[in-house]
């Protein structure tokens, strides 16, 4: 027997040695991974197999050419949410040009062994929701390139250690949903210069918050301190984080005053819920209780008036009651007055219209009865562009009907007649209506919408609403020019933008990509349209909301200045009693789409901020930074949200949430590191100087592109960030 095993160890010496020299030593590492997972056997590291010279082609390893090196090296790990379950091997750690571990979403178990970060090259590393635990990896920062650390979701306890200031080049530091404990260390941020996101929440920090967190001048996003047990004041020094940035400071117990400096300004009152000592904007408490002092002084006062009038003597109260006889008395002849008046005008423009619409030397059959308006545009003997060689519409100028044309603005001179014989175009329909091209006797152009027949009961609410939309100027929102009512036709006559619309720019008028657009023209295109919408939330009479901002109701003159277009249409239109659901095409929307009717309502989702498909949320001005958030990224990446390459690859069963995916596309690629020549536009590789005003961009589209709309940032910020991008 001791005969035989001396026989066989040589043999067996020599399959070992031969198997080490088979497989290269970034191999080696990554068997020892293969031998911590408990695997089944249909396991996912079937075709990890030994006898390979290197590991490049097994499932998830990704190897790069080192320069000066002959053979490709690891580079990166990719195991994410495989169910994987074991231990995360100190091996890991001789990988010497690992860049990329991702082993989130499984259920890794025990500490993290100190000898992983022997792997200096690490940038990222994405270990969240998964069962680690332990303190935090206190060999993180010795790592001189690390970028990325995301250990959230896991049972990690302990302090932060002070020696996080170490960690001159990270970025993003998730701690989130762990069992932290302690204060969050103070002294320390304003060493880490690049941090762009933080997120502590979810932990059992107490203390109060530091000071020097101000000092996180990269910041941008969501800074999340929530749901700990933070006490004290909120200090003033975070009124300094960059205005991109969003507090969440919920369930805490702070207390105080909320400060009102700097950034304070632009957070909503959801930021601050759950501090029960809390008070002052934008929370509805005050701080002063002079709600009850006020309370109490009304009453008082009220009292104070109440013995006065006790004290006035007769005369006085029969001067008082004369003085109100009075009163009421010309009031009275106002009315009066202001009704004669305007019977006696609408004879008077009954007159005119007829004068106007019918000259006496016109035969009978041209004129109709001199108030034809509505029977010519409801009437329209429409052809299409083929039945006339120069594409104009023939009107029949018969029937019956009255109305009335009225120009909003002073600049546009146009009579009813004039519009009837003017060229017209016929330039799209939809179950809404019909859409116009006229073009006018000195040559402009115009857009008539029509908006359908009924609505005559509501006719005050429609002019209040047309004239406040006609008071709305803005050279990057569309001009509503004119409207005419009656009986059984609503019109709206607006600008013509002659160069189509955003959507056609970005991918063709076939649905085909374009590279028309440079980087430049598309980051004007973004600022103009941050631009107009800010206009609209925070400058218009009304602080108006869109609601459907969309490529398509983006339009572009010739200069690739942008429009948007279709503002106030949904109201008007459910005014008339028509269904809004598919968007309107005011301003000249639908010219360039020539889509189904269909196709609009299949698309109309794709822009809209999740709470938009809420039944019976009303639209908020944060819709609005949700979609611009949307139409931002296609800008940057060329991909419509149903043509992102993540929602190629979902089932029909989700098609509800199709316009989603670009955004989810975009942040797992953030999260993975991805190269952004995989992520951006391939006609603006070449455009290499404008790397990182792409990249800001990026960033300004997430932030806008949040799930809770109290941590999207306002539009007048919006703006403001862009328009620092580039100068």
């Amino acid at each position: 027997m001791t005969l035989i095993l001396l026989c066989l160890f040589p043999l067996c010496f020599q399959l070992f040695f031969n198997f080490a020299l088979s497989l290269s030593s970034d191999g080696l590492a990554l068997l020892s991974l293969k031998f911590a997972v408990d695997q089944s056997e249909d396991g996912f590291f079937s075709d990890w197999n030994g006898g390979d010279s290197n590991p490049c082609g097994w499932s998830g390893i990704s190897c790069g050419n080192i320069s000066g090196i002959p053979e490709p090296r690891v580079v990166g790990i990719a195991l994410a949410g495989k169910s994987l379950r074991g231990y995360i091997p100190s091996e890991l750690g001789t990988l010497r040009y690992l860049r990329r571990l991702n082993l989130h979403d499984n259920e890794f178990y025990g500490v993290v062994p100190m000898q992983l970060f022997k792997a200096t090259a690490l940038h990222s590393i994405f270990l969240h929701r998964n069962n680690l635990s332990g303190p935090f990896p206190p060999s993180a920062c010795t790592v001189p390139r690390l970028q990325n650390l995301d250990i959230s979701d896991n049972f990690f306890s302990g302090n932060i250690p002070n020696d996080i200031k170490k960690c001159k080049q990270l970025q993003r530091l998730l701690l989130a949903r762990n069992k932290f404990s302690g204060e969050i260390p103070s002294g320390v941020w304003s060493e880490l210069d690049n941090l762009v996101q933080l997120d502590l929440s979810a932990n059992d920090f107490k203390g109060s918050i530091p000071d020097d967190i101000g000092n996180l001048v990269s910041l941008s996003g969501t800074l999340n301190l929530s749901f700990n047990h933070l006490s004290d004041q909120i200090p003033n020094s975070l009124g300094k984080l960059p205005a991109t940035v969003s507090f969440d400071l919920r369930n805490n117990n702070l207390i105080g005053e909320i400060p009102q400096t700097g950034t304070f300004s632009n957070q909503g009152p959801t930021a601050f819920l759950g501090n029960k000592d809390l008070c002052g904007f934008p929370l509805r408490k005050s701080c002063t209780g002079s709600n009850r002092d006020s309370g109490s002084s009304s009453s008082s006062h009220k009292d104070e008036q109440s013995n006065r009038s006790k004290g006035l003597n007769p005369g006085l109260i029969i001067v008082i009651s004369v003085a109100d006889a009075v009163g009421v008395a010309l009031i009275g002849l106002v009315i009066v007055y202001v009704y004669w008046k305007k019977k006696d005008n609408d004879n008077v423009g009954s007159c005119n219209r007829k004068r106007r619409f019918g000259d006496e030397d016109e035969d009978e059959d041209e004129k109709g009865n001199g108030c034809s308006l509505l029977p010519c545009i409801s009437g329209l003997n429409l052809k299409n562009e083929e039945d006339n060689e120069n594409g104009e519409v023939e009107i029949d100028k018969g029937g019956k009907g009255e109305g009335e044309l009225v120009t909003i603005d002073k600049g546009l001179k146009i009579e009813l007649d004039e519009l009837l014989r003017a060229s017209t175009y016929v330039l799209g329909k939809s179950e809404l209506g019909i859409v116009y091209k006229v073009v006018l006797g000195n040559g402009g152009p115009v857009v008539v919408r029509r908006l359908g027949e009924g609505g005559e009961e509501r006719y005050k609410e429609f002019v209040a609403e047309v004239q406040a939309i006609g008071k709305v100027k803005h050279p990057n929102i569309v001009r509503l020019r004119a409207y005419y009512w009656a009986h059984d036709e609503k019109l709206l006559i607006s600008d013509f933008i002659s160069n189509g619309n955003l959507a056609h720019a970005l991918r063709g008028r076939n649905g085909q990509p374009s590279s028309n657009l440079s980087w430049s023209t598309r980051l004007r295109i973004a600022k103009g349209i941050a631009r107009g919408l800010s206009y609209l939330h925070e400058c218009s009479p009304r602080k108006y909301v869109h609601g459907d901002i969309k490529p398509s109701n983006i339009l572009l003159d010739n200069d690739l200045q942008p429009y948007i277009s279709d503002f106030g249409l949904n109201r008007l239109i459910s005014i008339t009693g028509n269904n809004p659901s598919t968007g309107g095409f005011m301003g000249g929307a639908l010219p360039y789409m020539k889509s189904s009717y269909k196709e609009n309502r299949t698309n109309n989702n794709n822009y809209k901020a999740p709470e938009a498909h809420v039944p019976g949320c009303r639209p908020t001005q944060k819709w609005d930074v949700y979609s611009l958030g949307v139409v931002m990224l296609e800008l940057l990446t060329g991909k419509s949200p149903e043509s992102s390459p993540m929602s190629l690859s979902l089932s029909s069963s989700v098609s509800v949430v199709e316009g989603y995916e670009l955004v989810r596309w975009v942040r797992n690629g953030f999260d993975q590191q991805s190269p952004l020549s995989e992520m951006v536009d391939p006609s603006l590789l070449q455009e290499v100087r404008a790397k990182k005003e792409v990249l800001a961009v990026f960033h300004v589209a997430l932030a806008c592109t949040e799930g809770d709309p109290e941590v999207r940032p306002r539009m007048k910020i919006v703006f403001e960030n862009l328009e620092k991008i580039g100068r």
